[in-house]
């Protein structure tokens, strides 16, 4: 299943119920207006409650130096999404989750204004709680920070956020309250 640095990305191809119907390279699928792929969002949560958010690495060529959600991404084509969202948490954050559960699918369709790029994802969401120290991979993560539910409203009305960001975090909530301590404000 793992790709290498050489060959290009590839990414499931879905249609609006989620089935496969081909691949796409990465780039390409994110080239207005977008193919719809496959895609997971993480929630990843500390035992206070606090959501994990990171900061995109500057290098990145989407969405970079943008806060998002604990950790995201892409399926290889055939590689389960649950699979596929354990291996990106270790390989952005460095950390394996104690605890992590599906959250349910949400389909979305959000230009980038700066990068032109296009958000056109069928969205596998997870849920799950970290106990060990994170350690983020430069690559990928420029910062993370442990924020309540309303440090997070004070942070996104003054920094940027990715343009997936609050449709995830909202299709996540019902899963999220599940997680989280009653006084989390999730």
């Amino acid at each position: 299943m793992a790709q290498t640095a050489t060959a290009p990305i590839m990414l499931e191809l879905v249609d609006e119920d989620g089935s496969t119907i081909g691949t796409a390279e990465k780039l390409s699928a994110h080239q207005a207006p977008g193919r719809l792929h496959r895609a997971f969002s993480v929630f990843l949560f500390d035992g206070r409650g606090r959501l994990l958010i990171q900061r995109r690495a500057w290098e990145k060529y989407h969405s970079p130096g943008v806060w998002s959600n604990s950790c995201c991404g892409h399926p290889y084509p055939g590689e389960a999404p649950f699979a596929a969202a354990t291996r990106r948490i270790g390989e952005e954050l460095g950390v394996a989750p104690a605890l992590l559960r599906e959250a349910g699918t949400t389909r979305y369709n959000h230009p980038d204004p700066v990068s032109g790029l296009v958000e056109q994802e069928y969205n596998h969401l997870f849920v799950g709680v970290v106990e060990a120290p994170v350690r983020p991979v430069p690559e990928e993560v420029a910062e993370v920070a442990f924020v309540s539910g309303e440090e997070l409203a004070e942070r996104h009305a003054k920094e940027s956020f990715s343009v997936w960001f609050m449709t995830v975090l909202d299709a996540a909530r019902p899963a999220i309250r599940q997680v989280t301590p009653a006084d989390a404000g999730w």
